[in-house]
């Protein structure tokens, strides 16, 4: 049999020091991306502005920008069901041998599944630490990701590089799930991330064999499951008998763009808008403009979340490199966003008023 070559009890001490280029798919990522909580920045008095010398201001500027870039999540209506949800199986799962519960977030891309499922992640494993604050050896959390075309080697490959494990290139399918599920055991795992389930084929063997794969994971892991993936009930993963036994055992959570239909969705939008607004960090922004411009920027996104958060994120680093300081309709307009929501802004943008425009300028 071959053996992992690092131990079996990741050194959890090595997390404040992982490289930049960490993925959230192995633990030093994960690590950082739980423990990484943007701070808002201190914004001067135009006295203070003033003081400050060309260096001074370029340093404060360079702090605002990295801060809009990587602005707080908002807790969405998903988020919030997806979190409440799987806590919930969580417990339920806690005492059960097999057959355990778990969720599916299922969507379109732009939707918010990644963020969503990361969020759970996240919430989850503080939570475990303020219950267990002196068990540094613990990681209740994995994430992997399906890789295309997956094999089942493949798909264990990922659970074992999560830990840091590694093993020759001969080694077999068995060898690598036994060194991941005993390290799991070890670590005390209770939940498990997995993304992108859209790319497990079940038309070909290989696909079918990695989807087992999985299931044969959940079984050896006490620990409950949740996937993520685009427009899963529509890829065949719930046909077949295969199919009908995920369809079993897992809550589907659908990952919607926000809806601009009734009063409800509008104040819902609004609001949204609106607290991504409260955390913008410019010298020129006056509260309520943005979300003044709420329906221009539910049209520009397609109500698409990741869309909404690159549209203002963009638009914020925009105000503070033209010195502007202030986000307006015209400079939403400068930011490029992805190609899906440029399509749906063709179908439902109505046209603009010119005063709203004069408004906004």
């Amino acid at each position: 049999m071959s053996k992992p070559s690092p131990s079996r009890t990741p050194d959890t001490d090595t997390a404040a020091e992982a490289p930049p280029d960490s993925p959230l798919t192995t633990k030093e990522g994960w690590r950082h991306f739980v423990e990484h909580e943007p701070v808002p920045p201190g914004l001067l008095s135009a006295a203070e502005w003033t003081a400050l010398s060309r260096r001074e201001r370029m340093r404060e500027d360079e702090r605002r920008r990295e801060y809009h870039a990587d602005l707080p999540m908002v807790n969405t209506p998903t988020i919030r069901k997806v979190i409440a949800t799987s806590r919930l199986l969580i417990q339920l799962n806690r005492n059960q041998i097999s057959a355990r519960r778990g969720v599916i977030l299922s969507g379109a891309s732009g939707t918010g599944k990644t963020t969503a499922l990361t969020q759970l992640g996240r919430a989850h494993e503080l939570a475990i630490r303020k219950r267990h604050p002196r068990d540094l050896s613990r990681l209740p959390v994995v994430y992997v990701t399906v890789p295309p075309a997956a094999t089942p080697k493949m798909l264990a490959m990922e659970f074992a590089r999560f830990f840091g494990l590694s093993f020759p290139t001969r080694a077999n399918v068995t060898d690598i799930v036994d060194a991941v599920c005993a390290t799991a055991a070890h670590v005390h795992v209770d939940l498990v991330l997995v993304d992108e389930l859209h790319n497990l084929n079940l038309a070909t063997r290989s696909g079918a064999e990695a989807s087992d794969q999985l299931k044969y994971f959940a079984e050896r892991l006490p620990a409950t499951f949740a996937y993520a993936g685009i427009d899963i009930e529509s890829r065949g993963l719930f046909a077949g008998t295969r199919g009908r036994q995920i369809a079993g055992r897992f809550v589907v959570i659908p990952a919607a763009p926000f809806s601009h239909a009734t009063d409800q969705d509008h104040d819902t939008w609004r609001a949204l808008v609106g607290t991504l607004e409260s955390m913008l960090r410019l010298h020129n922004h006056a509260p309520g403009t943005l979300t003044e411009l709420s329906e221009y920027v539910f049209h520009r996104t397609g109500g698409m979340i990741g869309s909404l958060s690159q549209l203002i994120r963009g638009a914020a680093v925009l105000a503070i490199e033209d010195e502007s300081e202030r986000i307006t309709e015209d400079l939403l307009a400068l930011v490029p966003i992805d190609f899906a929501a440029e399509q749906s802004e063709k179908l439902t943008a109505p046209a603009k008023p010119a005063s709203r425009r004069r408004r906004a300028a």
